[in-house]
């Protein structure tokens, strides 16, 4: 079965003049057709970050994320 979203090494790294603050680090998931899941976490692991990115509001700052096999990288705004 092909997979609908698939993340590898994903990572998110917010700058300011002040810090640079790391929301994700090194991700790697995997969620087929029709299968759920859940995000849950403690207040600040990333998890809006996450479903901004997989919701393609968003951009990683490294890391790879294919949906229906497409790299995201190759969408137009």
């Amino acid at each position: 079965m092909m997979s609908l979203i698939e993340v590898k090494n994903l990572e998110k790294v917010f700058e300011s003049d002040a810090a640079s603050t790391r929301a994700l680090r090194g991700i790697d998931l995997t969620i087929s057709a029709g299968e759920f899941m859940a995000v849950v976490g403690p207040s600040g692991s990333g998890k809006s970050t996450l479903l901004q990115i997989l919701g393609l509001l968003d951009g990683p700052s490294s890391g790879e994320y294919f949906l229906s096999g497409r790299d995201t990288k190759t969408f137009s705004e």
